[in-house]
């Protein structure tokens, strides 16, 4: 199963931690140092970070797509800051999405120019400059919350209800980016999204922390019926087990997977094994809308018969969760600009 998160980092599987954690610590240290340094960057716009504790996915794209809807809903005019992880671009990049291919700047950034616009770069300073001269007036950033490479007026932070945060251990042991106290410190909210065991963690952390918590969960969606189908389901993404579950809660039955790593570009044999193995159990292909935009930009979605692709779109508790957060990052860039 090649991209998947360790099975240790989720589990009470100790032995494996125990061995990675020294150079856990060095990483932890750099990582601290790197959130507590001063000096940075500075723009003259509002910025709302949605981020996460862990590596892996938990939900953040659906959540910057609600915000930018909700924005624009509030009279604004949203742009969004991205890493583009896995595309090549480097410098500052607005999203074309007539003529760029996710090689090029990455899936998610395809996703969320549907919205609003996006600028894609490694240094997320000169992507809200970028955003700021085409005539935003709000900064969303879709991660990049511990690199601290731009001022954010407000994070937020997403978990996933079912996995938590897995041993709590910083990477390589476990799933945290940074050791969890630093980014608490750092941290405006917390989002959960899905319910579990795990999620109760969460729930006492933020309420130690002092951290507002809220809960959502994710609805899925799919291009074609899926109900009493069966599917050979095929994911490059950071939590792909979370998409095979959203098959069966739309009554659809997963009977061959093939996990990628994060961020995967298809090669032919992939694909040839994909559609020769479907083919052989008589199964319809599912993926979802990350893999579909890396494989509709290389025009390789045209060799996938049968295929279904798979959504989805955050449901929010609260109603007015993203208007209030919203109102928040407002008030505290107010403030900010205030003091200067």
């Amino acid at each position: 199963m090649v991209g998947e998160a360790p099975d240790f980092w989720w589990n009470e599987q100790k032995v494996m931690r125990w061995l990675l954690l020294p150079v856990s610590w060095v990483y932890g240290y750099f990582a601290r140092r790197r959130m507590e340094r001063e000096n940075i960057p500075v723009i003259d716009l509002p910025v709302l970070c949605v981020g996460n504790f862990t590596l892996g996915g938990t939900g953040k794209t659906p959540v910057v797509i609600s915000l930018a809807d909700a924005a624009k809903k509030l009279g604004l005019n949203p742009g969004i800051v991205s890493r583009g992880y896995g595309g090549e671009i480097r410098s500052a990049h607005l999203i074309d999405l007539e003529f760029d291919k996710a090689r090029e700047v990455g899936d998610e950034p395809l996703l969320l120019a549907r919205h609003a616009p996006v600028a894609v770069a490694t240094d997320r300073f000169e992507a809200a400059k970028l955003l700021q001269q085409q005539g935003c007036n709000l900064i969303l950033m879709d991660d990049g919350f511990q690199s601290r490479r731009l001022f954010v007026d407000y994070a937020l932070m997403v978990v996933d209800g079912l996995r938590g945060l897995g041993n709590n251990a910083v990477f390589p042991a476990g799933p945290l980016r940074a050791p969890l106290v630093t980014q608490l410190a750092y941290t405006d909210s917390v989002l959960m999204i899905g319910n579990g065991d795990e999620g109760n963690e969460v729930i006492h952390m933020a309420a130690r922390a002092a951290k507002p918590l809220n809960f959502a969960h994710l609805v899925p969606s799919a291009t074609d019926a899926v109900s009493g189908k069966k599917f050979l389901a095929f994911a490059g993404i950071g939590n792909p087990q979370k998409f095979f579950r959203s098959i069966g809660e739309l009554n659809g039955k997963v009977e061959q997977t093939r996990v990628f790593a994060d961020h995967h570009f298809y090669t032919d044999f992939d694909l040839d094994d994909i559609i020769g193995s479907a083919k052989a159990k008589h199964l319809f292909i599912a993926t979802t809308a990350k893999d579909f935009a890396r494989l509709k930009t290389d025009g390789q979605d045209k060799k996938l018969e049968n295929l279904v692709v798979f959504d989805v779109e955050v449901q929010f508790d609260d109603p007015d969760f993203c208007k209030q957060r919203l109102n928040e990052t407002l008030e505290a860039f107010k403030n900010r600009s205030n003091e200067e």
